[in-house]
């Protein structure tokens, strides 16, 4: 066996440079002949709705490059920066994608299906980091035809890619009734809460009326740098009641300087989503300095008059439940403009029974949110664990020739996995270039 990274490889197995196993794909849309645009969305490569091509005109797809069904696509930017993202892909679609990102295809001795699991590990390991020039460290063609690559022979190529299709599928199966689990666990919680805030009406007003201040987001994205202490809160970053910091991403000071302008979030305020998705809410909690994403407004509550969780579970089991379903149906997307939130009635009984109103729902829910953090636990374990299976296997660490021989020939079928959020962190992938 050879030494390959950190690890021992196969002695039949040979290590050429990607000029040898890549070519780079040249294939322009002159002409605009190819109108679907595809983008890189959490490592899939997804047909990108018409609705949220924003900022595009049809003259700009005719610098877009053109890929087809096994092409691998590699976002190559900010490298030093943003070590975050899942930046391969691997083609299921004829389209269009920005020619800021690289395509490739396998050739020579790689097949395509080999080829995706290599450079995701590239990815996943964080190898690419050590990778790129310039200032912001940009990955170029260059640096990836330089790259070593590992070729086994094709029949092992083809039992690891096997192999890895009935292991993702046997993870993702286990992925899916996790999920499932929290929802059922969420409508639980919703249940609760209906039955406590459903009919309740006492004292109902308008929200701007116990509000200090309503104030809508900047409608341009923030820009991301790693590291720092300022939180930008996306749609991403809130739901079910929660802020969701796996959704949010971390911006500069000037960069929160801007964003903060018009008001500044403080512990106490609610975020509130206004679209992707509309009727989204959360209390900002103590210990992070944040910023408003796009598509959020902030409600800085009047709290002599209003507790503000106690507003949020009226978001999702009270008055303002009603309008929020009405602007989604028949709707991919609902939107709520800033009278739309401002009009939203909301019940307003005495401050006190607002607060018994609250402790009544957390201590109903304190049985399902143990249960929902103990299942979001197994499932970054699942992550990890899927993370390093295909790594080992990808560079022979483990051999699953033998094992292979006993799959049967499909690998179990299984629902499509979510996003783990909603597909603005790949707007902001591209919005970033």
């Amino acid at each position: 066996m050879s030494q390959f990274w950190d690890a021992k490889v196969p002695s039949h197995w040979e290590v050429h440079p990607g000029l040898a196993v890549l070519a780079e794909n040249r294939r322009k849309n002159d002409g605009l002949i190819e109108s679907q645009v595809l983008s890189l969305s959490y490592g899939r490569v997804v047909v990108k709705p018409v609705e949220k091509q924003r900022g595009l005109v049809p003259d700009s797809y005719e610098s877009y490059q053109i890929l087809v069904p096994g092409d691998i696509v590699v976002r190559p930017t900010d490298l030093q920066n943003d070590q975050a993202s899942i930046r391969v892909g691997h083609v299921k679609d004829r389209g269009i994608i920005t020619s800021a990102y690289i395509g490739l295809r396998a050739r020579g001795s790689w097949s395509d299906a080999y080829a995706y699991h290599y450079l995701a590990v590239v990815d996943s390991s964080k190898r690419i980091y050590g990778m790129g020039s310039g200032l912001r460290q940009q990955l170029g063609w260059p640096d990836l035809k330089r790259m070593p690559c590992l070729v086994p022979p094709p029949e092992e190529q083809a039992a690891i890619v096997r192999y890895l299709a009935h292991a993702n599928a046997r993870i993702d199966k286990a992925i899916v009734a996790k999920r499932r689990l929290i929802a059922l666990l969420e409508e639980e919680k919703k249940a609760i809460a209906d039955m406590l805030l459903g009919q309740l009406d006492e004292g109902a007003r308008e929200v701007r009326h116990v509000l200090s201040q309503l104030v809508d987001c900047e409608h341009k994205t923030a820009p991301f740098v790693e590291g720092e202490p300022y939180w930008v809160l996306r749609t991403s970053s809130v739901k079910s009641g929660e802020i969701v910091w796996s959704g949010a991403y971390t911006t500069d000071a000037a960069s929160y300087e801007v964003w903060t302008s018009r008001a500044v979030p403080e512990p106490g305020d609610v975020i509130f989503t206004r679209e992707a998705p509309v009727g989204e809410a959360a209390v900002i909690p103590d210990g992070r300095r944040v910023a408003l994403g796009q598509r959020t407004v902030l409600m800085k509550v009047r709290k002599e008059i209003m507790d503000p969780q106690f507003l949020v579970y009226q978001v999702y089991a009270g008055l303002p439940r009603r309008p929020i379903s009405l602007a989604t149906q028949g709707s991919t997307v609902g939107h709520f403009n800033m009278d739309d939130i401002g009009w939203m009635r909301v019940a307003v009984p005495d401050i006190e029974v607002q607060r018994q109103l609250v402790n009544k729902i957390e201590d109903a829910n304190s049985d399902a949110n143990e249960a929902i953090d103990k299942t979001q636990s197994e499932i970054a374990l699942l992550h990890e664990f899927r993370t390093r299976l295909v790594a080992d296997v990808v560079t022979g660490q483990v051999d699953v020739r033998s094992i292979v021989a006993t799959l049967p020939d499909a690998p179990e079928a299984t629902a499509e996995l979510a996003a783990d959020s909603d597909d603005e962190f790949g707007d902001l992938q591209e919005e970033g270039l």
